[in-house]
């Protein structure tokens, strides 16, 4: 599986930007999709999680309630919708695939995106 993010930016606090993970390879729709941020001088973190089918999702708590990850498994694309944006979501957003994952465990993920960088100004 390639993953290839886009759909970063710089915006200010309060707005909105919705990022996208394109993935390439027919078993798109049998993996775990997450989003990771890594800020300057900061470890990776986890944002959000999707199971294969959609219906079960999870959220770091920093973003619970501004933040949405959703997937369309026919265009083999899984969404981070970002509202409410704060100062303290800057950083490089990436999205991974893995299966039987622990969600929020960097390594447990076997294929990542490049990257895609958020900048948010107070």
């Amino acid at each position: 599986v390639q993953l290839q993010a886009s759909g970063g930016g710089l915006v200010q606090a309060g707005d909105s930007l919705r990022l996208s993970c394109a993935a390439s390879g027919r078993t798109f729709s049998s993996y775990t999709m997450a989003w990771f941020r890594q800020a300057p001088g900061r470890e990776r973190e986890f944002v959000a999680v999707i199971v294969w089918s959609g219906g079960s999702t999870s959220y770091a708590d920093s973003v619970k309630g501004r933040f949405t990850i959703s997937r369309d498994n026919a265009k083999n694309t899984v969404y981070l919708q970002m509202n409410s944006l704060k100062p303290e979501d800057t950083a490089v957003y990436y999205c991974a695939a893995g299966s039987r994952v622990r969600i929020s465990v960097t390594w447990d993920y076997a294929y990542w995106g490049q990257g895609t960088l958020v900048t948010v100004s107070s």
